[in-house]
């Protein structure tokens, strides 16, 4: 098996350094006695690869270091383990949220009948096993190589900062993505970043999952990527819209289990939240919509971020150092000072200051009054309006929702903190489970954090019957 993987490897590398296209049509190859051997691909189950439009590269020649990625996945099996990247999707198949570079790991298989040879291309998430002349065996597959070279060539991870200080300008970038082929069958897990970083922060999470077969077998990673310097109420709009356009592409989909770390974690919350109506707005107003002076599209974008219900395809969620009643950092010194860092955006420039009047048109004492348009780090204040409002508001009680929180390792719960998020904003009565982890605020990277998430997950699947 050791020697039919790396000869299949070596003839993809052939392949790439030849630029051969055997899988446009079959490659035709002289042999010494006159005859020819033949290459090409078996028909894919799946209607949208095509291995023309990749660059298949064996990730049995890739170098896979660094801190996200180790230790490196791999599954011992007949096969060779490639890396497929595609730079550009092809318009036919384009899909919504594919990102524009792909990188994923695939399985080929060769099958032979004499001198024909046929290639199987298999996604190693969803198969685990094929046949290879005719012994069933499992498939070899790299789980960590496609996540190296994705890191190493596009660095993600210098995103987070300008994001949180120019969010317009990474405004598109809002979106759900899917890491992996969709499955109707498989259950979708939705992580959700927190403040000034960007979906990179999982990689050691996602590493541990694909090392389980239980969790490749049952669930399929989706990541929610936004620019971190939107206020609160803004991105939890933004997921808002990401999920009614998941449910109008897969209206299949398996309810959706949420795991958000710090902001991401209060984004989460706010899915199985009820806004109970128009309260906020009234509390901010002091007066309902219909007599609220502002224009339609300011009425419109008001009553999409401040009036909500539960969702009802999230299943479970998961919160990582979350600071369900704010951070002080946030109203001291360094977070007023990053605050008057981050730019605002366009939209709040051009309906910001009709909002703000709304608001000061209010006569009543001992109501809510804006003096700015806010940013991220205003609303994870303690003593913001939002924050306390949201604290308010009762959560789905059919949800059941877990609390993984930091003590760097002090052993002082209750008094603890990660460092950024005390003890007392990051608990929340009538959690399912609670697990204290030596760690500071990166808790969703901490070895103990990653094993409570898979626990749960899969006390998730056996609660559904997997």
């Amino acid at each position: 098996m050791r020697d039919y993987n790396f000869g299949l490897s070596r003839v993809f590398s052939v392949i790439r350094d030849a630029h051969l296209d055997p899988w446009t049509r079959p490659l035709h190859l002289p042999a010494p006695d006159g005859a020819e051997y033949v290459l090409s691909q078996r028909p894919p189950a799946n209607r949208l690869w095509r291995p023309q439009d990749f660059d298949l590269i064996p990730a049995d020649e890739l170098d896979v270091r660094g801190k996200f990625v180790v230790p490196r996945i791999t599954r011992t099996g007949a096969g060779a383990a490639l890396v497929a990247v595609r730079n550009e999707q092809a318009p036919e198949i384009r899909q919504r949220f594919v990102p524009p570079r792909i990188y994923f790991a695939i399985t080929a298989v060769a099958h032979f009948s004499r001198r024909k040879c046929e290639v199987e291309f298999i996604d190693p998430l969803a198969t685990e096993t094929t046949n290879v002349s005719v012994r069933a065996m499992r498939t070899a597959a790299d789980f960590t190589a496609p996540i190296a070279l994705a890191l190493s060539r596009e660095h993600p991870e210098k995103m987070g900062g300008p994001a949180l200080l120019d969010p317009d300008k990474f405004a598109d970038k809002a979106r759900l993505i899917q890491i992996q082929p969709y499955d109707p069958k498989k259950i979708p897990v939705l992580f959700i970043h927190g403040l000034q970083v960007t979906p990179v922060t999982w990689t050691p999470m996602l590493n541990a999952l694909w090392a389980d077969p239980l969790l490749r077998r049952n669930y399929q990673v989706w990541v929610f990527n936004y620019p971190t310097g939107f206020p609160i109420p803004y991105s939890a709009m933004l997921l808002r819209r990401q999920l009614e356009a998941l449910d109008k592409a897969f209206p299949n989909h398996r309810p959706i289990v949420l795991v958000g770390h710090s902001m991401g974690g209060i984004l989460s919350r706010l899915m199985i939240s009820d806004s109970h109506g128009d309260t906020f707005w009234r509390d901010f107003f002091g007066r309902p919509p219909a007599e609220t002076k502002v224009s339609p599209e300011s009425m419109a974008l008001l009553k999409e971020a401040l009036i909500f219900k539960p969702r009802r395809d999230v299943a479970r969620v998961i919160f990582i150092s979350t600071p369900h009643r704010g951070s002080v950092i946030a109203q001291g010194p360094i977070g007023r000072i990053a605050s008057s860092l981050i730019h605002k955006p366009t939209e709040f420039l051009k309906l910001g200051p009709e909002i703000m009047q709304a608001s000061v048109a209010q006569q009543e004492p001992g109501m809510l009054r804006l003096k700015r348009m806010p940013n991220s780090i205003d609303t994870l204040a303690p003593n913001d309006p939002f924050v306390k409002f949201m604290n308010t508001l009762p959560l789905n009680r059919s949800v059941p929702y877990h609390s993984i929180i930091g003590d760097r390792g002090r052993g002082d719960t209750p008094n603890s903190s990660d460092g950024v998020v005390p003890y007392w904003s990051s608990h929340l009565d009538g959690a399912e489970s609670e697990k204290i982890v030596p760690s500071d605020h990166g808790a969703n990277q901490n070895p103990e954090a990653i094993a409570e998430v898979t626990r749960i997950l899969k006390e998730h699947t056996e609660s559904k019957g997997q």
